[in-house]
């Protein structure tokens, strides 16, 4: 199963690091579960809720992973976004990439699958 991704200013990231799991940023705690997108849908996510943000990383994450928490739900324009209902451990991330804003957007890898 492919990665799902998740967008994450550097600073939160580094400190969910250091606990060991990601509990999620402000929208997933309002939200009750943790928002990611598949590689299809990063892109437009970055530009919606992150357009000129910096500092950035991208977090690629194992669905498989995840369990029973991975909910894939109908959101933005009728689309299945995944969703976790539970906290992100570090076992379940693959890898975490730099997500830096150029001028024309975010520079995604060129290995984004």
């Amino acid at each position: 199963m492919p990665l799902i991704y998740k967008i994450v200013p550097a600073d939160l990231w580094r400190e969910a690091e250091a606990k060991g799991v990601f509990a999620g940023a402000a929208v997933d705690l309002a939200d009750g579960f943790i928002h990611f997108s598949t590689a299809a849908q990063v892109r437009e996510t970055a530009a919606k809720h992150f357009a000129r943000q910096e500092d950035l990383l991208l977090v690629g994450v194992d669905p498989m992973k995840l369990g029973g928490l991975l909910r894939y739900e109908v959101s933005r324009g009728g689309a299945l976004f995944p969703h976790l209902y539970g906290p992100l451990t570090m076992g379940a991330v693959a890898w975490v990439k730099p997500l830096p804003f150029g001028a024309g957007g975010h520079v995604f890898p060129d290995d984004l699958a």
